[in-house]
């Protein structure tokens, strides 16, 4: 029901956007993940999760917009882990980290211009579920840009996921 009412107060929003004449820029995120046995069988989940860009993410984006206090460039830091707590815009770490170390992506464009993509391969030292993942801009601390949560990927000790993470920005319509 949640989802519904969220689904409906978002269109209402952009119809009253568009009848006040107002732009709308939104920020809309993704996450898919393949599933790597390390017995070499694979599985593609698709995307996983979508949404959530934290609110630290954004203050960051504003305050560079002001002075560029740090590049860009270095949101490409991919972390797992296991808490299930609620998605929340101001969250600013992962509520269980899995404890391996952060992973760098790959950085690419997404199927169009705006569309940001990082890729990374996480493997398992253990056999745990994963059911969040986040990423940030440095190795350790630093901002976490997005916070996913997502239904469980049973992983063992040499199981691999590769997390596909999607911002995508879309300019006023």
């Amino acid at each position: 029901m949640y989802k519904l009412f969220s689904k409906l107060f978002k269109k209402i929003r952009h119809w009253m956007y568009e009848l006040m004449n107002i732009g709308v820029v939104e920020m809309e995120s993704s996450l898919s993940a393949i599933h790597i046995k390390k017995n070499g069988t694979t599985r593609d989940l698709g995307v996983i999760c979508r949404k959530k860009v934290t609110t630290a993410f954004v203050n960051f984006l504003v305050d560079n917009l002001q002075t560029e206090t740090s590049a860009f460039g270095d949101f490409k830091y991919h972390e797992v882990g296991t808490g299930n707590t609620a998605e929340a815009n101001t969250q600013t770490a992962l509520a269980v980290s899995s404890g391996i170390a952060r992973k760098a992506g790959t950085q690419t464009e997404g199927a169009s211009a705006n569309i940001y993509r990082t890729v990374a391969t996480i493997t398992a030292d253990a056999t745990e579920n994963w059911v969040e993942h986040g990423v940030f801009n440095a190795s350790t601390g630093g901002i976490m840009m997005d916070r996913s949560v997502f239904s469980a990927i049973g992983v063992e000790s040499g199981d691999t996921v590769q997390f596909t993470y999607e911002l995508t920005c879309n300019a006023e319509t």
